[in-house]
């Protein structure tokens, strides 16, 4: 495999590599969408394009690439418990405009992932659409595939769960798609990647968006063909590095150290203690990002997001044995590690100042909550479904 040691490394190699085949770098955009109502976050690289997805001509052309910050909470349960899933994460993307279509996209991915980054065929799988009542099986896809050189034994196809994108929201583009996998394991790849966990998804590598879903439900034909694909940069990185887990590598590894040295825990020690660091991370590392693009807590939409992170990050910061106040520590780590996002840096000040008064405002809460509930077990002996939705 390639050697790519830092995520700017392994983005400069991407863009270079679309750049060279016709395509236009345009800019990350923040996390708050500006033309998406219907999503609170920016959980794809498609959503400042979906206006010309939908028909409307793009200033730079048919074919666009580039990197952009995501966050998704929809995996949240499994954050932590593998060493793959993550709240915020950016990912690496490339469009086509009703220009090319499925052949072209999996050609340039197989080049990518093969000759580009070197990564063994043999450790690679696929996935593709098994087709419903709304949208035929994707036979084209994998015939694609294979001949591209995955055998037909790794070619799988899955239903709507696993191998259908969109819309972001309710209503807009969807369509099937396509995703790559790699077989982390050090045994012999084996079994279908969504059975076995040894098997990462590196690279949802088409997502053929050529229906709209209505406001009724129902999907109808766009009037162009367009491919939108999305990379995870931790996990290509984690791959590229034969680590286990994003966790293990630099975009995580100096934010653990951090925590290991306040909590006075051993990562990797304990299964529990190493979940709440990991969760910990994840949820400050998105904390801030969320904060550097103009969003505080509150108690409605985008600020409950953010409260309820940075509150779940420091009760998992109490379960490792964090006593005093650390919030503002872990994003320091957080700032210095992404320093191409200038946002960071100049947001700085704001940034640990609603940390820190996150973090006072929920401990003060987290004491009293837990003096009234000390109160409650010494006077009942037992709490009434009324004393419980206090404490909630």
């Amino acid at each position: 495999m390639k050697n790519i040691q830092t995520r700017e490394e392994l983005i400069r190699t991407y863009i270079d590599f679309f750049k060279r085949r016709g395509h236009k770098e345009i800019p990350n955009a923040s996390l708050v969408p500006e033309n998406d109502p219907t999503v609170l976050f920016t959980t794809a690289g498609m959503h400042p394009l979906i206006s010309y997805i939908l028909g409307q001509p793009h200033p730079l052309g048919k074919r666009l690439c580039n990197v952009q910050k995501c966050l998704r909470t929809g995996d949240i349960n499994l954050v932590g418990t593998d060493g793959f899933h993550l709240t915020f994460f950016e990912m690496l993307g490339q469009w086509s405009l009703g220009d090319y279509f499925k052949k072209e996209a999996l050609e340039m991915a197989f080049e990518f992932l093969t000759k580009e980054l070197k990564i063994s065929v043999n450790k690679l799988a696929v996935t593709c659409f098994e087709g419903d009542k709304d949208a035929p099986k994707d036979e084209e896809s994998a015939k694609i595939w294979h001949s591209l050189g995955i055998p037909k034994t790794k070619i799988f196809f899955l239903g709507k769960e696993d191998n259908w994108w969109g819309p972001a929201g309710l209503i807009g583009p969807c369509g099937p798609d396509t995703e790559v996998y790699y077989y982390t394991g050090r045994d012999i790849p084996k079994g279908n990647p969504s059975a076995n966990k040894k098997w990462a998804e590196i690279w949802n590598a088409g997502v053929f968006i050529e229906y709209n879903k209505t406001k009724e439900g129902t999907l109808e034909k766009l009037k162009q063909k367009n491919v939108d694909t999305g990379m995870g940069v931790e996990r290509t990185l984690a791959v590229l590095q034969g680590k286990d887990s994003v966790y293990d590598t630099h975009v995580f590894f100096p934010i653990i150290k951090k925590i290991e040295e306040l909590s006075g825990k051993e990562y990797g020690k304990s299964k529990k203690e190493t979940e709440s660091i990991r969760i910990l991370a994840d949820h400050l590392k998105a904390a801030t990002f969320i904060l550097s693009d103009g969003v505080i807590p509150s108690n409605v939409g985008r600020g409950y997001v953010l409260r309820r992170l940075i509150r779940r990050s420091i009760r998992h910061g109490r379960l490792i044995g964090i006593e005093k106040e650390f919030t503002e520590d872990v994003a320091g780590v957080v700032i210095s590690i992404y320093p191409d996002y200038k946002e960071l840096e100049e947001n700085k000040k704001i940034i640990l100042g609603e940390l820190e008064k996150e973090e006072q405002k929920f401990l003060r809460t987290l004491y009293s909550g837990i003096k009234e509930f000390n109160k409650m077990i010494k006077t009942h002996k037992k709490i009434s479904g009324k004393d419980a939705f206090l404490l909630f």
